[in-house]
């Protein structure tokens, strides 16, 4: 039997995706034969329908477009990934390329899997978004990023049925903050032995002060500690002599 490379594209529209397919395969649609896979739908404003889904084979001859009744799942070409897998990815990134557009923001969006942290069972979907200047993402203290992040998740995981974890970076953002957090809890728990006294830092989201509370698991001459009510909670640190 003939092999045939061919490719899944998932995009908003069934337009885009194979627009999408035609340019990462560097051919003409002459070349390729389409099979629409799910038309989409769109949901509330144009956000939270199920996305299009294409495949393209590379023919080398006329074009040929038919429409399948259901979408059907396979490995895609050229990626060691389970199936699920990638098409998570590639609904995550569409998803996030549609929000954008929907906020009238031009950037670049890369999905990749992330590493599994210990107490999670799952690897993280990473999204990362470059550009220009793209501070309008991120907002006060990470308030627009956490709410792009949380009706990315939302979506994602009607689309997919289950529930997806997700995590969206702006920049590199994320990891800039967390090693700059990283550098605070030393720096206060430093302070907290040297003075033997209580360090309150400043009000922080719970993602945030959990970065504080695991650089200083480990360190034997302090403990942490949350107090205080949302918005406003914080960590204290707390030295043991």
């Amino acid at each position: 039997m003939e092999h045939r490379a061919n490719l899944e594209i998932i995009a908003p529209s069934k337009e885009e995706a194979i627009r999408k397919g035609l340019q990462e395969l560097g051919l003409s649609e002459e070349q390729v034969h389409i099979e629409v896979l799910d038309e989409g739908s769109g949901g509330l404003f144009g956000l939270g329908g199920r996305q299009a889904r294409v495949r393209l084979t590379v023919t080398g001859g006329e074009r040929q477009e038919t429409a399948a009744a259901a979408p059907s799942r396979r490995q895609p070409a050229h990626s060691d990934l389970p199936v699920d897998t990638e098409n998570l990815l590639a609904i995550t990134q569409a998803t996030v390329e549609e929000l954008l557009h929907h906020m009238d923001v031009r950037a670049q969006v890369e999905s990749s899997l992330g590493e599994p942290e210990e107490d999670e069972p799952e690897a993280p979907v990473m999204v990362n978004i470059t550009g220009g200047d793209l501070s309008i993402l991120i907002g006060r203290q990470a308030e627009t990023l956490q709410a792009l992040q949380l009706i990315t998740r939302l979506i994602v995981s009607k689309e997919v049925g289950h529930s997806a974890h997700i995590v969206i970076d702006v920049e590199n953002y994320r990891k800039r903050r967390e090693d700059s957090l990283r550098q605070l809890a030393q720096r206060m728990a430093q302070q907290a032995i040297s003075s033997g006294r209580r360090q309150n830092l400043e009000p922080m989201s719970p993602a945030e002060r959990r970065i504080i509370h695991i650089a200083l698991r480990d360190n034997p001459e302090v403990t942490t500690e949350s107090t205080g009510e949302e918005p406003r909670r914080k960590v204290v640190i707390v030295p043991k002599n």
